[in-house]
């Protein structure tokens, strides 16, 4: 076979392929890259103490296996818009854990992002050099026609409903995942949230907050609606913050959950049943009957309302885990001099170096480090 003709069954067979599985489809980037990113001074090397377990899976090499049972697979997304707070998140996890090293990060990005994977990932690397992760590629039109508007722009980034693909996204090895969103900062030993026994058959955990007006979530169209109002009729649903969860992966794609939200979504466009973005179709999906965490892994709405962004304080009790949910987020405050007293918890995870601001990092070719499969 010549070449002319080994070049169009390459073509021929990368067409097919795509158009029977575009869920895990395979995108090229370019090999060489300049834009301008922000630059992050490197974080301290954080090690294991004697008490952790030993991987299972050992290979040649630094890095541990992603399908190394023996990790805590903490799933992120990342772009460039939260770069800051994704990079000060995965800081404060390593700080206050007491086997770093048996962490293991699935990053999570969008396709159309300013920034290539290619330089994100090595931002990562250069920032976390001993880190265990992969990054992944969220195919934005596997959602974009889903999206309907929202109180907030930002929340109808795509990216935010990441977190419903996970199931497909993750090696199907991973059957346990702790999401966590970009702007946020754990203060506790994520072992102990891993830990968390999710009982009965319940998929997913999260702290629980029933004193909060469930019926704000939704229009009082759909309350009116008696048809689509029973589907809480044999629950009790309280509402629950999704930028923190305990996923139990292997229930989540037998229970095929991500069809379950996407049908929710389908009827929102058709008719408006709920405001906001990604939250409202978790909550008619698992909303009473998620297994309840305490409060303290998840101080959520310190970033204010979704209109305003104005300044809240912390909530009576233990705190294991502080959320910048809302419009105000503490890096844009910090910068802008009008911060909130919260937003000092958050500064010494920032990594952010002040000094390199709008650096130019080259991007392509191989990345040390850190696994880098462009699937999705």
């Amino acid at each position: 076979m010549n070449g002319g003709a080994v070049l169009l069954c390459v073509a021929v067979l990368g067409c097919v392929f795509g158009c029977l599985f575009p869920a895990l489809a395979i995108r090229s980037f370019p090999e060489v890259e300049l834009t301008a990113v922000p630059h992050f001074s490197e974080a301290p090397e954080y090690r294991n103490g004697p008490d952790c377990p030993p991987r299972r899976n050992v290979h040649e090499g630094p890095f541990a296996d992603a399908c190394d049972a023996s990790l805590v697979h903490i799933a992120m997304t990342l772009d460039s818009e939260y770069l800051r707070g994704s990079i000060a998140a995965v800081h404060s996890v390593l700080r206050h854990t007491s086997c770093p090293e048996s962490m293991f990060f699935h990053f999570v990005l969008a396709e159309f992002d300013p920034v290539s994977p290619r330089v994100l990932t090595r931002l990562v690397r250069s920032t976390f050099s001993s880190l265990n992760f992969k990054v992944y590629i969220f195919r934005e039109d596997t959602v974009i026609n889903l999206i309907s508007s929202s109180v907030r722009q930002a929340l109808e980034n795509p990216l935010n409903y990441a977190r419903n693909y996970l199931g497909d996204i993750l090696d199907p090895c991973v059957h346990r995942v702790i999401y966590l969103d970009s702007d946020l900062v754990v203060v506790d030993d994520v072992w102990k949230l891993w830990e968390t026994p999710l009982t009965g058959s319940r998929v997913i955990g999260a702290p629980e907050y029933c004193h909060a007006n469930f019926t704000k979530y939704f229009t009082d169209g759909f309350w009116a609606d008696p048809v689509l109002s029973r589907v809480f009729r044999s629950r009790d649903p309280c509402y629950f913050n999704t930028g923190v969860m305990v996923m139990d992966l292997e229930r989540w794609r037998v229970g095929n959950y991500r069809r379950k939200i996407e049908n929710w979504m389908e009827l929102q466009k058709k008719r408006r049943i709920y405001e906001l973005g990604s939250l409202p179709p978790f909550l008619l999906v698992f909303a009473g009957d998620i297994e309840a965490i305490d409060h303290r892994w998840n101080q959520h709405g310190l970033g204010g309302d979704n209109v305003r962004g104005s300044c809240r304080s912390l909530h009576p009790g233990p705190v294991s885990l502080l959320h910048w949910s809302g419009k105000g987020k503490p890096w844009v405050r910090l910068d802008e001099k009008r911060q909130c007293p919260v937003d000092h918890l958050w500064e010494p995870y920032d990594l952010f170096n002040h000094s390199n601001v709008g650096r130019a990092v080259a991007g392509g070719g191989i990345l040390g480090g850190g696994h880098s499969s462009y699937f999705w």
